[in-house]
């Protein structure tokens, strides 16, 4: 399948936020955009670098403090409002950990200074005493999500959060509330590493339209064989649920 559509996919951060196979969240976008014939074009927007006018998807992984320190300096001022802008203006986004956390309000390390965020998200953050590891299962709009959380940070969600979904496996935002995630307008925020997109391909095309809408003003997206995708998405559910 071939037409003239391409996708503008930026990847904010990509060598210093880019753990637990984070970065397998834009080879699924880019592949699953290919097999539908749209190119997509993928630029990594590093410290100092300006976001793209044309960006129509963002992804943000997670990345150890010492680069968040420097993520979140860099996002201040005129960078973090084109982010803000493009996500009111229909672009798609995907956050994961600690580029969840700095697309909230603040993220508050232990012992040192607050790290500011653009408050994209309605969420606040903060370094916890307990580090969730392990399989999660969160129940969303989208059926099962499936992921892997490594964290030890807490995110609670302000009165206007939407939550991606409540959990059914494992601790996701706080392990408190039974949330995890957070949704606002076509934007994620995330724990779900592992990586997510490719064991949930029914949240990479939701990205792939929302961006598809944002640069032509239409979503049509044709459906694609996702056997060996959904096959591997049940067989992660089930261990998840059998090993919790």
């Amino acid at each position: 399948m071939t037409t003239d559509r391409t996708l503008t996919i930026a990847w904010l951060y990509g060598t210093k936020m880019n753990i637990y196979g984070d970065r397998g969240n834009v080879l699924a976008l880019a592949q699953r955009a290919r097999w539908r014939g749209i190119a997509p074009d993928v630029r990594e927007v590093g410290l100092g670098q300006p976001i793209p006018a044309a960006a129509d998807i963002f992804f943000f992984g997670g990345g150890q403090d010492q680069a968040q320190i420097a993520v979140s300096k860099d996002l201040a001022g005129a960078k973090g409002e084109a982010i803000r802008e493009a996500v009111e203006g229909g672009a798609a986004l995907l956050s994961v950990c600690g580029g969840y956390q700095l697309l909230g309000h603040e993220y508050r390390p232990h012992n040192a200074d607050p790290l500011p965020g653009i408050g994209l998200f309605d969420v606040d953050s903060e370094a916890g005493s307990e580090r969730f590891i392990g399989n999660v299962v969160v129940d969303s709009r989208w059926g099962a999500l499936v992921g892997f959380e490594n964290h030890s940070g807490l995110t609670f969600l302000g009165d206007a959060a939407t939550p991606l979904g409540k959990v059914r496996v494992g601790r996701g935002n706080n392990g408190k509330d039974g949330t995890e995630g957070v949704v606002y307008k076509h934007a994620i925020g995330s724990y779900l590493h592992g990586s997510l997109l490719p064991k949930n391909p029914v949240l990479a095309d939701w990205l792939l339209a929302a961006g598809l809408r944002r640069r032509y003003g239409a979503d049509d997206l044709p459906p694609l064989p996702n056997g060996i995708e959904e096959a591997a998405h049940a067989s992660a559910v089930a261990r998840a649920v059998a090993t919790r």
